[in-house]
């Protein structure tokens, strides 16, 4: 049983697919230095920004709007597909009754078939956050893509920006290998030019392999050989670089003040998790919520398979779900639109077991990002919220999380570990054969 006290799902909702065109993005100028992290000395106290993560499925969402409420803030999202328009139960994006409630930012701004980059999120943010700031409101960025986050934390690497010559020669470099989808070749072209780096590149990643060819051309280097301002405030000792799991006081992970002190903003910053067993039953839970209605997540693949999409051909496609249920769905059109009951438990397995090892990389990504406070989300919702409303109207200077809401970042018992190393998905709406019926019928009304 998942305990009372971890946040109840939403119910999920449905979007509608009309016809999106590209959308042309005006870019306010940054007000912020893009390359470097510096101190502004023209202000005595720095303006608070309050950052809330965490793993999927364990309710950052909820939190933030809560929160928001309270403290008269505006939502800014750090999630990678949230960005994206149409993508709406598959990313759990918030609905248009939150939304009208609390502004949130940076939610529907591109096409699926465009791509969005951390520089391109860190400079939209930051410009976002300054706004909310002038406007007299708290800005409340929220969500689980750990290098959107580290990024507008600590800065934006100096990597020189490719000009339109340049760009359109990468281009042309790569177009033949991209349209007869020869990433292999490419990948070897990328090495050979001087990065060796670029064989490590998720498959089919053109967006970052484009990227890394336009900074050896503009530079003559690879992308590793740029100064990243995060370097500067890590641990150098390899003792800080292993989190002791024994050690449960969240107050001893947060930097020393002469690290932070040359940051933009005072960051508030807090990553929301769960028991390990219990975050991977409501994940489990969730994807099947997903799939419970025939126009949830297989309705949004099939959008994206009818715009011309493959799965794992851009950001949008390659995201956890969609993929799989693109794959899906290729797989049933490929069989004149049938399905077997077999079929479609192995996408459903395939699906969870994605979005837990989503969920996994994502506990080791922040584990070592010591600028977070962790926090437990089984406990009531009320409880966190009124912690946080605390902490950042605190003006001692230091933050000490109770003992009662204090989340572990690691396993810590014998027994915990060899549950995890047992799991396995338990549904809980397709449990029999004819449970996924409804959705059989769908996949041959539609994709045949």
């Amino acid at each position: 049983m998942i305990p009372s006290g971890l946040y109840s799902l939403r119910s999920i909702r449905l979007p509608q697919k009309p016809f999106f065109p590209s959308l042309l993005r005006s870019r306010k100028t940054l007000v912020t230095n893009s390359s470097c992290v510096s101190f502004n000395n023209k202000r005595e106290k720095k303006e608070k920004v309050i950052v809330i993560s965490g793993p999927t499925g364990a309710g950052k969402s909820r939190l933030a709007l809560e929160l928001a409420k309270r403290l008269n803030g505006e939502i800014i999202s750090a999630d990678s597909v949230q960005v994206y328009r149409g993508l709406d139960v598959g990313s759990a994006k918030p609905c248009s009754s939150d939304r009208k409630e609390v502004p949130h930012h940076l939610i529907d701004i591109l096409h699926p078939s465009e791509d969005y980059s951390v520089g391109q999120f860190f400079e939209d943010a930051r410009q976002v956050t300054r706004d909310i700031l002038d406007s007299g409101r708290v800005p409340i960025v929220t969500g689980g893509t750990g290098l959107y986050l580290r990024w507008f934390l600590y800065g934006k690497p100096d990597v020189p920006k490719a000009s339109p010559k340049i760009a359109a020669k990468v281009y042309s470099e790569l177009v033949d290998f991209e349209r007869d989808r020869n990433w292999e070749a490419a990948v070897q072209l990328v090495v050979k030019a001087g990065d060796p780096k670029a064989q490590y590149l998720a498959a089919n990643d053109w967006y970052r392999l484009r990227r890394s060819l336009e900074i050896i051309r503009s530079s003559g280097s690879p992308p590793s050989a740029f100064h990243i301002p995060y370097d500067s405030f890590r641990h150098q000792s390899d003792s800080s670089e292993t989190i002791d799991s024994s050690d449960l006081n969240p107050s001893a992970d947060a930097p020393e003040q002469d690290k932070v002190k040359d940051l933009d903003y005072e960051f508030i910053c807090f990553f929301l998790s769960s028991p390990r067993l219990d975050l991977y039953r409501l994940i489990d839970l969730r994807c099947e919520h997903m799939l419970s209605e025939t126009d949830g997540i297989l309705s949004e693949a099939r959008w994206l398979l009818d715009k011309g999409l493959l799965p794992n051909s851009n950001s949008a496609t390659r995201a956890i779900g969609y993929r799989q249920a693109m794959e899906y769905l290729l797989r049933c059109r490929e069989q004149g639109g049938m399905s077997s009951t077999r079929d479609f438990y192995y996408f459903l397995s395939e699906f969870q077991k994605a979005s837990r090892n989503f969920a996994k990389r994502q506990l080791t990504w922040f584990r070592n990002e010591q600028i977070y406070h962790w926090l437990n989300a089984s406990r009531p919702l009320d409880e966190v919220i009124n912690f946080i409303y605390n902490a950042y109207n605190d003006k001692s200077g230091t933050l000490d999380v109770p003992e009662s809401l204090q989340m572990k970042k690691d396993v810590s018992n014998r027994r915990e570990a060899s549950g995890l190393k047992a799991y396995r998905a338990k549904n809980r709406h397709f449990v029999h054969r004819e449970d996924c019926s409804d959705i059989l019928d769908w996949v041959r009304r539609t994709q045949g």
